[in-house]
């Protein structure tokens, strides 16, 4: 089976898009909820509490009775998110508050536009809006110590004569709010949305997460499945992990297995040591984000650095400039 066999199919391929922002915009996360675990890998209603504390971050993720919010709910997320950082990066007035059209989001989302697509969409907003998260993860700097939702509130707005939501107003938490308007986000694949099981959307997360800046990212299974929010014994999910790897799917990314219970994550194609890579500054990767604006700074540095490879790893006299050429020569192509 190919790659792109094992994802879920492109439901939406030709779709008539008249909106252009809504379909333009990139799919981007917010950076805590893709370093730490927030949202529920089940697929039947999940009520447990989660508690979880690691390196001094402590959250405690507390179901509604409709159960936690699953990682297939975060779509609605993602969704709020790429359109709020494709307005900012445009110059437009942004709100904590968004006026949504369902069919779009589950255009987006890869979803089914069928009346039970409707029905899930439905569900997950009120999943997102019964949980409660008590953090003291720090968005924009501002360091969280009260509980919240992952939503503050939704509503449906319009209806169709059949009763389906055709349009929704949804304000995001605080906390999620900061974070956009710091951009303390990343763009994930296109592909993400087609990833058909919860631990590989969640294992895709933290990879998208660590692997920005570095060519190789290495990970103990006991702390990735500490860090995936997965209930799954160890032995189970080293045994999923292990299917992952034999499926090779990820976007972006490859999986392998090392001695000492080793998980290594490497870019696809690429092969390039870290003390071998040309080093960036802080202030050029800043420059970098003015000269292109919306873009990931450290995609393009990931992508700058299996060009540099390809090219035969020439030594520079001045990596930043070099660097900020190709990103102007991309942006332009």
């Amino acid at each position: 089976m190919s790659r792109a066999d094992a994802l879920l199919p492109d439901r939406h391929p030709t779709a008539d898009f008249f909106v252009c922002d809504v379909f333009d915009a990139l799919p981007k996360d917010d950076l805590g909820s893709m370093e730490h675990p927030m949202f529920s890998l089940s697929t039947r209603p999940d009520r447990r509490i989660l508690q979880y504390s690691h390196n001094g971050v402590e959250i405690t993720v507390t179901p509604s009775v409709r159960g936690l919010a699953t990682i297939h709910d975060k779509d609605i997320l993602i969704f709020c998110i790429s359109q709020l950082m494709a307005a900012l990066n445009a110059g437009r007035a942004v709100s904590q508050v968004l006026h949504l059209k369902a069919h779009d989001l589950l255009v987006v989302s890869n979803r089914e536009t069928s009346g039970d697509g409707y029905k899930r969409l439905r569900e997950a907003f009120e999943r997102l809006a019964g949980t409660r998260i008590t953090t003291n993860i720090a968005t924009g700097e501002v360091e969280t110590i009260s509980g919240f939702g992952l939503i503050e509130n939704w509503e449906i707005v319009r209806r169709s004569r059949g009763g389906r939501m055709i349009s929704v107003r949804v304000k995001l938490s605080d906390w999620l709010y900061r974070a956009v308007l710091a951009k303390s986000v990343l763009t994930l694949h296109k592909d993400y949305f087609r990833l058909r099981k919860p631990l590989e959307r969640r294992v895709y997360e933290l990879a998208r997460k660590h692997c920005g800046r570095q060519p190789e990212w290495r990970i103990s299974v006991e702390t990735l499945l500490k860090k995936s929010g997965s209930a799954s014994p160890r032995r189970v999910f080293r045994k999923m992990i292990r299917d992952m790897i034999a499926a090779d799917h990820l976007p972006d990314y490859e999986m392998t297995e090392e001695p000492g219970d080793i998980i290594c994550f490497s870019r696809r194609g690429q092969v390039i040591e870290v003390t071998d890579r040309p080093k960036l500054s802080p202030e050029i990767l800043e420059q970098a984000r003015a000269v292109a604006p919306g873009w990931d700074v450290y995609a393009l540095e990931a992508d700058w650095l299996v060009y540099w490879a390809a090219s035969g790893r020439p030594v520079f006299k001045n990596a930043g400039k070099a660097f900020l050429g190709y990103v102007t020569k991309r942006i332009a192509g």
